[in-house]
């Protein structure tokens, strides 16, 4: 196989295991003119294993947007370039997004080399429903943050997944614990593909205490997925739209907050009119 000239090749590297490298992701990364690596010291390890001496340049979130345009300007001369992240597949949490888009926008041809992804690997052992399901990335690092962030998704209903730092792992699931409720299932997924992987589910309150009793699960790089909540009964109001509710009658009359809560979240009308009037004092206006 002879690769494109004048193309961008997003390329997924291994996320542990170094056999899980695709053979056309070698073949790419031997022949382009340059990888742009996320960090040429961390790549340079993958690349001395697989004998790979093509010249790598840095291309990480300090620098893409003022680096991606000479990249582009290489493209549009002809040369075919790679990019990768650390580990996984690329823009996914990882940088590369702005030096993509300025490809495309510049006509260049993109060209994705797929292979290892943490979320999807995770996903797919995790025995929950994948049919459709959200990914979140990293939630905020500071506790206030994250929990607004669980608020927002505890209606979810689809399966959802999050990456964490492994020193943050358990105060994150304390978080997911106070704000989901102990029964909701959890898989933690970590060191995926390497010599210590771990896969444990188990419903919140149990996974707490498992992670907290053995510190080396707080170690390396991990994946939460989380089961979507059930749907709500025909006459049941999820608490996200209870909160949404709650906001418009901060600021409007009964009759128009339940009414725009209908529209907004699809429940019913005059069901959330009785509501509202029960939160405002029971009475209407």
């Amino acid at each position: 196989m002879t690769i494109a000239a004048g193309t961008l090749f997003v390329v997924a590297t291994p996320i542990g295991n170094l056999q899980d490298l695709t053979p056309r992701a070698l073949q790419i990364l031997q022949e382009v003119s340059l990888i742009a690596a996320e960090d040429t010291r961390h790549s340079a390890r993958l690349m001395q294993h697989f004998g790979i001496n093509t010249p790598m340049t840095a291309c990480h979130d300090h620098n893409e947007r003022d680096k991606g345009q000479r990249l582009v300007e290489r493209l549009l001369a002809g040369e075919s370039l790679a990019l990768i992240s650390d580990a996984g597949t690329p823009l996914i949490s990882d940088p590369g997004y702005h030096l993509v888009r300025q490809a495309r926008e510049a006509g260049v041809r993109v060209s994705p080399v797929p292979g290892a992804c943490a979320l999807i690997a995770a996903l797919s052992a995790a025995g929950m429903p994948s049919d459709r399901f959200a990914f979140e990335g990293f939630l905020p690092a500071k506790a206030h943050g994250r929990q607004q962030r669980l608020q927002a998704l505890q209606s979810e209903q689809r399966t959802w997944l999050v990456y964490e730092a492994p020193h943050r792992l358990l105060e994150c699931l304390q978080d997911m614990q106070q704000v989901l409720g102990a029964e909701r299932r959890v898989l933690l997924a970590r060191e995926l593909t390497k010599t210590f992987e771990t896969l444990h589910a188990a419903p919140l309150a149990e996974l707490v205490a498992w992670v907290a009793a053995d510190s080396d699960q707080q170690r390396g790089e991990c994946v939460l997925v989380v089961e979507g909540a059930p749907e709500p009964e025909p006459d049941e109001v999820s608490a996200q739209t209870l909160h949404i509710l709650d906001l418009l009658l901060a600021e409007l009359p009964v009759k128009r907050a339940a009414r725009l809560a209908a529209e907004i979240t699809g429940a019913r009308k005059n069901q959330l009119y009785q509501i509202a009037l029960e939160r405002d004092g029971n009475t209407p206006r």
